[in-house]
């Protein structure tokens, strides 16, 4: 089956962010995600999960172990479990990003 952002289940998180499950399987999730102008989500860490987030449009910020990363468009970062970790929109514009996670994060989400 083909999924896109026009078919697939689309959920609101944080300051107005959205998500959308392109695939959403216990041992493999892909969202596509959306950031809006100067917001954040919250930091935390997966015990069993890696993920990998993938810039689509515009220019993420993320902080993975207390360092700082800037990802430009068509640009990537791996994240491995047990590793704190926050992602930022900085800029003044939109940001959009695919967030692979292997296994999935759904009840493997814990403050950081």
């Amino acid at each position: 089956m083909i999924t896109s952002k026009q078919n697939a289940e689309h959920y609101i998180w944080g300051d107005q962010c959205d998500g959308w499950h392109l695939l959403k399987q216990q041992d493999l999730s892909i969202i596509h995600e959306r950031m809006p102008a100067h917001t954040a989500e919250t930091r935390h860490s997966h015990e069993k999960s890696q993920q990998y987030f993938f810039v689509l449009e515009g220019t993420a910020t993320i902080e993975i172990a207390g360092e700082s990363f800037e990802l430009k468009t068509h640009e990537g970062i791996h994240v491995k479990p047990n590793t704190p970790h926050q992602m930022y929109n900085r800029s003044s514009g939109d940001i959009q990003f695919l967030v692979i996670s292997e296994p999935t994060t759904r009840g493997d989400r814990f403050p950081a």
